[in-house]
């Protein structure tokens, strides 16, 4: 079976040995790897690794801004996409942690009976507290998230997207695919499970409601699958992250709100670590490659090196301060504490 794994960076060095790696644990056999505007070492690191013959990666071919969703668009058109049978769409943060069989993919499938498409759940993991930015696998050391069925105040939560070959797909969403047949009847529509091997609701597949094509009810939906998304991973890997982005932050007031909504650690989750001897031994395999470690080495030396020079700035100073000591609830949750006379 072949299994690709679709996605797009900026910046992604020091994290992308271990997403590669496991995804190849849990059965991806193919990458394609679109990159654009990096500084850390990303696209050298990945170009060594197409070398390798590993991943298949090229330049961003996005001629606006809008870098994520027209990538995926063309994505059709490159080699392993068109041999795929089976497309995972993911970021770097998100890792899929399958929960039945041998925890692979084919077990995945064939636990929601081989449907057209397979939508898991996020499932936000937090800081737990961590500051330091370490060379460590990002699965050991994040092992706290929200409550898996309630993010912020949200029932519904957001879900990516496992996509079969034979999908009736105009393109590929971040999320999920997008085809044409979204008025035919429910009997004409794909086969689509969530990762409880549950149909997905017709609301759904159809699009009715705007605010829910990339999310729906997250109540009983993780019985075969979650997907672990590490959106802020330790404090000084966020404060690099928000660097990345094209956000000029110099003259207006930083919001916190991105960084309490998914820092919420009122839940442990550690099955993830049912990967973790299998994880370290294919990170070896690739870091063993030629030339694969040093470049590894590299872009976690320019992650540091991006810190050390963001946090001379009195802006980047101000911003670790306040996530520092900004309420540990989401803001909806600190609302209600408030109004019910706790602690916020």
């Amino acid at each position: 079976m072949n299994i690709t794994a679709l996605t797009c960076v900026k910046n992604e060095g020091p994290f992308l040995l271990e997403w590669i790696a496991y995804n190849r644990v849990i059965g991806v056999t193919d990458f394609m790897i679109y990159h654009n505007d990096c500084t850390d070492g990303t696209d050298r690191l990945l170009e060594k690794l197409q070398e390798h013959g590993i991943v298949e990666t090229m330049v961003n071919p996005a001629k606006g801004r809008n870098y994520q969703m027209e990538a995926l668009k063309k994505s059709r058109r490159r080699a392993s996409i068109k041999k795929a049978d089976w497309v995972w769409v993911a970021d770097v943060d998100e890792f899929l942690n399958i929960h039945v069989g041998d925890h692979t993919i084919p077990a995945l499938i064939e636990a929601c009976g081989n449907p057209q498409c397979i939508s898991v759940t996020f499932q936000f993991f937090a800081s737990c507290g961590i500051e330091k930015y370490e060379d460590k696998p990002v699965i050991e050391q994040f092992l706290y998230s929200h409550n898996p069925d309630i993010w912020t105040h949200e029932t519904a939560i957001e879900v990516k997207s496992l996509v079969r070959s034979d999908f009736p797909m105009t393109y590929f969403g971040a999320h999920r695919p997008f085809h044409d047949g979204k008025n035919l009847p429910r009997r004409k529509q794909p086969t689509w499970t969530d990762g409880s091997g549950q149909p997905v609701m017709i609301q759904f597949i159809k699009m009715v409601n705007k605010r829910r094509i990339r999310k729906y009810p997250s109540k009983g939906v993780r019985n075969f699958a979650t997907l672990n998304h590490y959106a802020v991973r330790s404090l000084d890997s966020y404060l690099v992250k928000n660097d990345r982005g094209d956000v000029n932050r110099e003259f207006r007031e930083f919001d916190d709100t991105y960084w309490r909504e998914r820092n919420d650690a009122a839940y442990f989750d550690d099955s993830i670590l049912r990967y973790k001897d299998k994880l370290a031994a294919e990170m070896d395999r690739l870091k063993a490659l030629d030339g694969i470690g040093a470049l590894h080495d590299e872009c976690v030396a320019l992650h540091k090196a991006k810190l050390e020079e963001l946090m001379a700035q009195d802006t980047y100073q101000a911003m670790r301060k306040q996530l520092q000591t900004c309420s540990p609830y989401p803001p909806n949750e600190a609302e209600l504490r408030e109004l019910i006379g706790m602690p916020a």
